[in-house]
């Protein structure tokens, strides 16, 4: 999976600060791929194991209801992108997934820009809606305009 990198060849691990005192190619000083849980937690086996099972739980539970949303009336892709975000302070599956989003979007909402795009998007457009005013013409041509209100018992 490409993980959003520009250069070639650059692989995705987790920083590692005992190594080096510099931060990853495009990462800052504090962030980087891996655990953001506290230091005093992640010292401790047993606590850092529990922390990222709350965080998994908790991550499920957003991307549940992210899901549910999809049909029902809610923001549901941004809440299950909101749950992936959660799970992204702890898991580095979903740091690299959610770098691969982004720059998925990004990539998007510049085609998206593109003048020649936008005028070929206005085009489908206007195209469709005049169809669609023919049809509703033609309809109204053949039956008439009836309000449901109105209409006689048979």
């Amino acid at each position: 999976m490409n993980t959003g990198s520009d250069e070639a060849g650059e692989v995705a691990v987790a920083a590692d600060k005992t190594r080096s005192g510099r931060p990853e190619a495009g990462q800052d000083a504090e962030h980087g791929l891996g655990s953001r849980a506290p230091e005093f937690i992640k010292a401790r086996r047993l606590l850092h194991l529990s922390w990222q099972v709350g965080v998994f739980v908790v991550g499920l539970a957003v991307v549940a209801a992210g899901i549910v949303m999809l049909p029902l009336p809610g923001p549901g892709w941004v809440v299950i992108f909101g749950g992936m975000a959660i799970w992204a302070t702890e898991f580095v599956w979903a740091q690299l997934v959610l770098r691969w989003t982004k720059r998925k979007v990004t990539e998007a909402a510049q085609r998206a820009l593109d003048p020649r795009v936008r005028r070929r998007n206005i085009t489908l457009t206007a195209i469709g809606l005049v169809i669609i005013g023919v049809l509703v013409g033609i309809y109204l041509w053949k039956f008439g305009l009836v309000m449901p209100w109105k209409i006689k018992d048979q």
